[in-house]
């Protein structure tokens, strides 16, 4: 695959605006967790009231997922993506002119962050229905890069609010907001041909299914690792090390890098072992890294260790769904769906582990020690269900198992 094929195929402008959509989005999806370390003294919030508020877009996101997705099949891609957009640059807008002074406030625009971090499931079917299923996967890979957005929260939200104060990280954001919206107004299309709508029944019958809920759990703690980690990296970093929140940012943007980037190589080397093995290795070093970073307190260790479980979990989730096509081909819109949304609860599930270990023991050791059991469960699931599905749609799948 290169340059040329993917630009005489498909629509490039609409994968390109795509992207771009998904980048800002991703982006201010987390912006309150890059900005939570200097929110919450203004509003005097508590431990764990703090990652409850970098955690409530992350919630939001993983069931607007749903809602957005049953959207694009009723007015259209385009159409979903342009409202989207509009009301969280609303949101934004008005975070911005009138500021945050209570938790309720914050609460209510990581609500609205929520419609930025269901962008996922407006781009990557927009892009994807214009190319044939030979290009699906460098075409989705390209779109869904827009993960990184979250390491330029990091590093530039913080120098922002240094500058200017935090309330104008909103304000700034706003900017390159407006840029990716009149393009993808301008530049991107709706995709051709006719889609099978999907209904909130499907997604009820798919809940029948006992490998559904394998795959949320799977994606649950992978996903939800990644981006729970994500949201909570600069909160830990001047809480445990007192440093400054620039310095906090990054350390949180290095640390979060690698979990960004390491999504298609994980889903490359699960091409090569198999997605259960290469799960497997991927949660098992994502374990023993939470372990080693909740032991340690010393800056550059720590940092260390949660670079390697934030790559871990990066790389777990390409894996997820390098299986999740083999067992739910027909499904996998609907699929896509519903283990998106269970990755944002284990986000969520994720920060709130770390508010409560830190509000109720004075310390986060207890909240990440227990987010890695979670790694142990996803291994003992594993070991569960490997034979069957090996024997059973695994044996006729084209792709290792």
């Amino acid at each position: 695959m290169n340059i040329v094929q993917l630009r005489q195929s498909g629509h490039w402008p609409t994968l390109l605006t795509s992207f771009l959509y998904f980048d800002v989005s991703f982006m201010v999806w987390t912006i309150l967790g890059a900005l939570g370390a200097m929110i919450a003294p203004t509003l005097g919030l508590s431990a764990q009231e703090k990652f409850l508020m970098v955690s409530t877009p992350i919630l939001a996101g993983a069931f607007l997922r749903i809602v957005l997705s049953l959207l694009t099949d009723r007015i259209g891609t385009k159409t979903t993506g342009i409202l989207a957009q509009l009301v969280v640059m609303g949101g934004l807008a008005v975070a911005w002119r009138t500021g945050l002074s209570t938790l309720g406030q914050a609460l209510a625009l990581g609500v609205v962050l929520g419609v930025a971090g269901a962008s996922f499931a407006v781009a990557l079917p927009q892009s994807g229905r214009w190319y044939p299923p030979q290009m699906q996967g460098v075409v989705l890979g390209l779109a869904g890069a827009g993960n990184i957005g979250v390491v330029i929260d990091h590093l530039a939200a913080p120098r922002i609010a240094a500058a200017y104060g935090w309330q104008a990280v909103f304000g700034a954001a706003l900017v390159p907001l407006a840029i990716a919206f009149v393009l993808y107004v301008a530049l991107s299309k709706e995709p051709p041909g006719q889609f099978k709508k999907k209904k909130l029944s499907d997604y009820l019958n798919l809940l029948r299914e006992r490998d559904a809920h394998w795959f949320c759990l799977f994606y649950t703690i992978s996903f939800g690792g990644f981006v729970g980690l994500a949201t909570a990296f600069a909160i830990y970093f001047r809480d445990e090390f007192g440093l400054a929140p620039v310095q906090a940012g990054e350390f949180a943007a290095f640390c979060t890098l690698v979990g960004a980037l390491g999504r298609p190589v994980g889903g490359a080397l699960a091409d090569r072992l198999g997605g259960i093995r290469a799960m497997g290795v991927f949660y098992t070093v994502a374990g023993v890294a939470l372990v080693a970073a909740a032991m340690s307190r010393n800056l550059w260790v720590c940092g260390a260790a949660f670079f390697v479980a934030s790559g871990a979990f990066g790389m777990c989730n390409g894996s997820v769904f390098q299986l999740l096509p083999q067992r739910f081909a027909k499904d996998i819109s609907v699929m896509t769906g519903l283990v998106g949304c269970g990755g944002g609860v284990g986000g969520f599930v994720l920060g709130m582990m770390f508010g409560a270990s830190k509000e109720h023991t004075g310390s986060y050791v207890t909240g990440i020690l227990l987010f890695a059991a979670l790694c142990g469960v996803a291994l003992v699931g594993m070991k569960l269900v490997k034979t069957r599905w090996r024997t059973t749609w695994g044996a006729m799948a084209a792709a290792r198992i």
